[in-house]
């Protein structure tokens, strides 16, 4: 018999045993529900409310199943068999060697890891930003095998942006010469897309996602062990793994744990400076930063200037973004600089859009953005920036918006997000062992190093972009962002250089 068809027999023969091993086997495991249209696991409760077994368990606790928490979910989780089927037909003479003798290869390439997700919430959510995926972004779903999450959601793809300022429009396109035809961006309904990465992350045997309220973290002897959780009858549960991420968004409620005032953090850097400490990292503050809110409504049944394009309106007082979240529907936001925006009970919101920002609209969308004004489906949303700050916890580790948001201007944070996922993916892929909570902490702190060319470059240019594309009453300020419109405008090396910064295609995909 030829070798390579012996080969891809016994492969198949092999991940059938897999699979039902992790599938039927564990289908015991988990009891899924679909009350109210969501898929919920019941947990096995032990000894006083405990969920799983502190030696036995869970592998990874995950904490939100947003876009981070839910792809996370679906990356640690996933087993490897396609690479099985394909190593066994073209290495056949290496298979009795490896499964006899080199477990750890074995058991690292068929054993996703064991992830219980906790999510408050499991509706589709209903937000207004979270909606443009940066083609960057979207290599990195690729990258994590999430790419089908844009299919059936009506997806729009986005292939640059379009900019105006006083009646002037420039294109700025992608530079996407040199990647697969199917690379853009892409814009959606945020909580589709969630929900496809949910129902992803839930179709694997050993990810276990619930609905549930997480109320604090099980520390012991400066260790995070596990959460107590309030499900969604109201039972107070605990649950343990070996590690435990946070991605419980820009309203986490566990991030203060992972920080400390600002005074003490300022004390505690400057004792470890002047006792010569090489390893020196400054912990997080509590300072989450509200430089604008976005004002959000839906355009219906219009034509953007420039079909698949996110436009961007350099408005007094600051920038409007316009970009398709469907065939039929645009979004609109408004940026209103500061903390306070304009009532919508008493009317003053709509008084406002129509009387300010109308008019500097494009003509192709003012009729409808009129009609969005009527309709009355003004939602608003503050805009926070935090910068990412680490202090390293042992048995825990923060990701998404509750470590590190910056403006939504540049619609960068998905991207962020994606990225750090698979940094840590790779990180955490040779270890089987995650209870040696000391060792893997200090072995993670090269997560916060490993980061920085995507998240510093994307966070910097969201924060800069958004003060050059703001009206000032300062001069210098004003032709600083009509000399960025000018250079942008001319195009070539003019504009790709920064718009593949942007877009998360120039660093280091």
């Amino acid at each position: 018999m030829d070798l390579t068809l012996l080969g891809s027999v016994l492969a198949a023969l092999f991940g059938f045993l897999v699979l039902y091993y992790y599938g039927f086997s564990r289908k015991n495991e988990k009891s899924w529900s679909t009350e109210n249209g969501n898929s919920t696991t019941n947990t096995t409760t032990i000894a006083e409310g405990e969920c799983g077994s502190r030696d036995g368990g869970d592998d990874v606790i995950i904490v939100g199943a947003g876009v981070a928490g839910a792809a996370l979910a679906h990356t640690l989780g996933k087993v490897f068999l396609f690479f099985f089927f394909f190593f066994f037909s073209h290495c056949l003479c290496n298979i009795l060697q490896i499964l006899a003798f080199d477990e750890g290869f074995r058991n690292c390439m068929l054993d996703g890891r064991r992830v219980r997700v906790i999510e408050r919430d499991l509706t589709e959510p209903d937000r207004i930003v979270g909606e443009l995926l940066q083609p960057g972004g979207y290599l990195k779903l690729i990258e994590l095998g999430l790419e089908d999450c844009v299919e059936e959601i009506d997806a729009q793809r986005v292939f640059g942006y379009a900019l105006f300022k006083d009646g002037k429009a420039t294109r700025l396109s992608y530079p996407l010469e040199k990647f697969h035809s199917d690379v853009s961006g892409r814009s959606f309904h945020n909580g589709r897309f969630i929900q496809r990465m949910r129902e992803k992350a839930s179709s694997l045997p050993n990810v276990k996602l619930e609905q549930g309220t997480v109320t604090s973290l099980l520390e012991e002897n400066g260790t995070i062990r596990g959460v107590q959780y309030k499900t969604k009858s109201g039972e107070e549960l605990k649950a343990y793994a070996p590690l435990t991420i946070v991605c419980d968004g820009c309203f986490s409620n566990l991030r203060r744990r992972f920080v400390v005032q600002r005074c003490f953090a300022f004390c505690c850097f400057v004792v470890l400076f002047l006792l010569g400490s090489c390893n020196v990292y400054l912990v997080l503050s509590l300072q989450v930063d509200i430089p604008s809110c976005f004002v959000g409504l839906v355009l219906e049944n219009c034509q953007l200037p420039f079909e698949n394009h996110g436009h961007v309106i350099l408005a007094d007082p600051s920038p409007i973004l316009f970009y398709p979240i469907s065939s039929t529907e645009v979004r609109c936001l408004v940026d209103v600089p500061g903390q306070k925006v304009p009532s919508i009970s008493n009317g003053e919101m709509a008084n406002y859009l129509k009387t300010v920002i109308a008019p500097q609209i494009p003509s192709e969308l003012h009729d409808a953005f009129l009609a969005a004004i009527e309709k009355g489906n003004i939602r608003t949303m503050p805009n926070r920036s935090m910068p990412a700050a680490p202090h390293p916890t042992p048995g825990a580790l923060l990701m998404g918006d509750a470590f590190n948001m910056r403006h939504p201007l540049t619609g960068g944070g998905m991207t962020v997000a994606l990225s750090d996922i698979v940094v840590l993916r790779n990180l955490l892929k040779p270890l089987r062992d995650l209870h040696d909570a000391p060792s893997l902490c200090k072995y993670l702190e090269c997560f916060y190093t490993l980061r920085k060319p995507v998240a510093s470059t994307i966070n910097t240019l969201a924060g800069a972009l958004y003060k050059v594309f703001s009206a000032s009453p300062d001069q210098a300020r004003n032709e600083m962002r009509q000399a960025c419109f000018d250079y942008l405008s001319l195009g070539g090396v003019c504009s790709n250089g920064p718009v593949s910064l942007l877009s998360g295609l120039n660093l280091g995909h």
